[in-house]
């Protein structure tokens, strides 16, 4: 069976699975914000259609020069992407030919544009349940290596690496002359999170990539940026195409950033959200994976692989994200985002009914 390489949109998951959509459905499988876009935006979407006949500055001096404020770093040590999926399609072409080591399981699309930029890929994998990252485990694979994908917090697992695990590797791989790629895609969903950016000015083998979609709820518009020294940054943005932002995003993106209550107001909902949920969990004999943002792997530990409850969820309107074609879990955890209360209190309405029958 082919299966969707992605989340949302699905229609594709239940053509896959030779399923009619039903009329009505939660879809967890989408780990974007559950409280929406920013009020504000809504606010000033009137004012955005003054823009549509005007081009999309090429630099994005503005939206770029609000990063420069709240990371403290320079300008010329940022690029602005179409999301964060363009953003690692250029470090492939800027990587191609190379050898590339993928830290398991992760983001599908880093290895899906590495290979087609003809790189050569080795997985390091970490042990499920726990999934811990293990810098004497990592360490031989690095001198043949020339990148190492790293995705901090996890997805799928929601998982987060320590601040000295993750120096530590950078480090290693300084010495090893091999580049760093650390996606913080959801980073601004945790309570505490030490920042990596200024670490840009002491490693020269370190790249960052962010996405604004996720915590904004802005995945139509598509909106990211990347961090790395400013050589690195030239190399990349001779790859981007010409204006790859469009006007809509870059003025979001502006408005987004001025939104710190709302960041603030998303984090301690997905954190209390997050406690009933895995409260339930634990009292009805689910596995769940250590999660600290939006999103976490489940499954139940009785079966020997997680396909029925996955079928049966579906039947019941719920859509979790599957797991097939994450190396190392080959769908034995289904993933599922934090949605609103109501949602989320659908889904253990659903799973105890599942418990009760198995």
């Amino acid at each position: 069976m082919k299966w969707p390489s992605h989340g949302s949109n699905p229609q594709h998951l239940f053509k896959s699975m030779g399923l009619a959509l039903p009329e009505k459905y939660i879809d967890f499988s989408a780990n974007i914000n559950p409280i929406g876009p920013p009020p504000l935006l809504k606010e000033k979407w009137n004012d955005f259609y003054q823009e549509i006949t005007v081009y999309p500055d090429p630099f994005a001096e503005k939206l770029k020069s609000r990063i420069v404020e709240s990371e403290q770093i320079s300008d010329d040590t940022i690029l602005i992407g179409n999301g964060g999926a363009e953003l690692i399609t250029l470090v492939a072409r800027f990587l191609q030919g190379k050898k590339v080591i993928v830290v398991e399981p992760t983001f599908s699309e880093y290895e899906k544009a590495c290979r087609a930029n003809h790189c050569e890929i080795q997985y390091h994998q970490l042990k499920e349940p726990n999934f811990v990252l293990s810098m004497d485990e990592l360490r031989p694979s690095l001198p043949s290596a020339d990148a190492l994908f790293l995705c901090n917090p996890n997805n799928p697992t929601g998982i987060q690496y320590s601040v000295s695990r993750v120096l530590s590797i950078i480090e290693e791989c300084e010495k090893q002359k091999c580049f760093v790629i650390l996606d913080e895609a959801f980073y601004d969903f945790l309570i505490d999170y030490h920042s990596f950016i200024p670490y840009i000015n002491r490693f020269s083998n370190l790249i960052i990539i962010r996405s604004m979609t996720k915590m904004f709820a802005i995945p139509g518009l598509r909106l990211g940026y990347l961090a790395a020294t400013p050589d690195i940054i030239v190399k990349l943005s001779t790859l981007q195409p010409h204006w790859s932002i469009n006007t809509i995003a870059l003025l979001a993106g502006e408005l987004c950033l001025q939104n710190k209550d709302f960041i603030n107001k998303t984090r301690s909902y997905i954190r209390e959200e997050r406690e009933r949920l895995f409260t339930f969990f634990n009292k009805n004999n689910f596995e769940i994976t250590p999660s600290q943002v939006n999103f976490y792997l489940l499954r139940d530990p009785f079966l020997k692989d997680q396909f029925s409850l996955f079928e049966f969820l579906l039947h019941q309107g719920i859509i979790p994200r599957h797991t097939f074609n994450f190396p190392g879990l080959e769908g034995n955890w289904l993933r599922f985002a934090i949605k609103s209360k109501e949602e989320n209190s659908k889904l253990m309405e659903v799973l105890l009914e599942w418990r009760q029958l198995h």
